[in-house]
């Protein structure tokens, strides 16, 4: 639950390990008091000052430098303490148990993060892009984060509610004044404000699909009868042997977990063992760990030996596959039938036809993936972006889709503000100006402990 408090919290805000530097952080109403009971006297303002920390007895924990920083003009808008010390996990610990005997209590997950929100430092879409920016997979998912973390994606959110704000006070100043005679579906100002809500909400609509496919990638996995090239394929993918590969059937038992990108697309990667009819207990335990993996998946690869062509056998296993499940045929070893690296669609079905061994078409397959789930590198200023951001345009979208239908079939004004009105409310929850405390509280304990 969040709740806006008034204690001094307590956190190891570097990652848990050895290292040069370690860092504890505090916040809260309390932190000049145990800063100058852990130090002798508070420090200088925003100033980097070298310090020994000792305990109550006076035996030194480490020395090292600390940082204060005065409310509000601090990260969380509360008073702000970080000392920098060794980055070994005995040392900080001591620390750690230092300042918590002085009066602080350890954070929580995304404690500080939380106050930064609740004290208006930073927005809900922000707050986030904090957690994105560290976790990034790519310096391309790094930099849309930042971009977010800066307030650009907020800034378009708050354009676009701008947008529908101005169409709303139109609409209904035409409501509330009928001597005016306004005709809504003749009146050109309304058609070209709509038009302009399509364009911005297009447009960001792309950019947060984008957006987080850089963030949360996409999870293929790879199936197919034993020896068709499933390993070959992880390997090509990932640029390494991270697969044993013999000319032996069932060389993988296990599930293989590889994460790699494509020009900036984050994609993990799993290969499976073999499906195929067996007695032997490690053939079935590998198959069934197949099948949970293949429920997982955002698109299915399943190759095929092309010199034995697309046999029964690789029928039942196209048809076993989960439903809803997209997949792709590859046929690879064209360097052993002959035939050309291509790529084809078929009533749906797209297939790749490529080698393994020599190479070609695996670009190809590369570039069908983007395709696949919409991602283009050419797309500029895209933000880092959650499914909750992308659901929440669409959701906001719909209400205007709906709104125009009202006002074009019903000639009903009333109702096309009532769905502006509720557009609105839905893009408030993307910065947290409409939220819960249950999706606060879900969101911040998300993030790591000291952030």
């Amino acid at each position: 639950m969040v709740t806006t408090t008034t204690d001094t919290i307590a956190a190891i805000a570097t990652p848990p390990g050895h290292g040069g530097v370690g860092i504890v952080r505090l916040s809260g109403t309390d932190t000049p008091v145990i800063a100058q009971q852990l130090l002798g006297r508070l420090p200088r303002q925003r100033r980097a000052e070298f310090h020994r920390f000792r305990e109550d007895d006076g035996t030194l924990i480490d020395e090292g430098l600390v940082l204060y920083f005065e409310a509000p003009a601090s990260f969380t808008g509360e008073h702000v303490l970080e000392l920098h010390g060794h980055g070994g996990p005995v040392v900080m610990d001591s620390l750690l148990r230092r300042v918590l005997s002085l009066g602080a209590r350890p954070a929580r997950p995304g404690e500080f993060s939380e106050r930064a929100f609740l004290n208006n430092k930073l927005d809900l879409a922000q707050a986030e892009a904090i957690a994105d920016l560290i976790e990034s997979a790519t310096t391309v998912a790094a930099r849309a984060a930042a971009r977010s973390l800066q307030g650009e994606f907020s800034s378009r959110v708050h354009a676009l509610v701008e947008r529908l704000t101005r169409l709303r006070m139109y609409v209904e100043a035409a409501i509330d004044f009928p001597e005016e005679e306004i005709d809504f579906l003749s009146d050109d100002t309304i058609t070209q404000m709509l038009a302009a809500l399509h364009a911005e909400f297009a447009d960001m609509r792309a950019r947060t699909r984008q957006g987080r496919l850089l963030r949360d990638g996409m999870t293929l996995v790879i199936a197919g009868r034993p020896n068709a090239g499933k390993s070959s394929l992880l390997n090509a993918l990932s640029g390494r042997d991270a697969a044993i590969v013999t000319e032996i059937p069932g060389t993988t038992r296990d599930v293989l977990r590889e994460h790699i990108q494509i020009d900036g697309l984050p994609l993990h990667i799993i290969d499976t063992a073999g499906l195929h009819a067996s007695d032997d207990p490690l053939d079935l335990a590998g198959m069934q760990r197949a099948r949970r993996a293949l429920e997982q998946a955002d698109r299915v690869l399943l190759v095929i030996d092309d010199p034995s062509g697309f046999t029964a056998a690789d029928a039942a296993i196209l048809d076993a596959l989960p439903q809803g499940v997209p997949h792709t045929l590859i046929f690879n070893k064209i360097d052993l039938s002959g035939r050309p690296a291509a790529i084809s669609q078929d009533k749906g079905q797209s297939t790749v036809a490529l080698s393994l061994h020599s190479g070609a078409g695996l670009e190809l397959l590369r570039q069908h993936l983007k395709q696949c789930v919409g991602y283009s590198d050419q797309v500029v200023g895209s933000f880092s972006a959650r499914c909750r951001h992308v659901d929440a345009l669409r959701r906001a979208y719909e209400h205007v889709e709906a709104g125009q239908r009202q006002l074009q079939q019903q000639r009903a004004g009333e109702l096309l503000a009532e769905e502006l009105r509720q557009a609105q409310r839905v893009l408030g929850e993307i910065t947290g100006e409409v939220s819960s405390d249950d999706l606060l509280g879900r969101i911040f304990s998300s993030f790591c402990i000291g952030k």
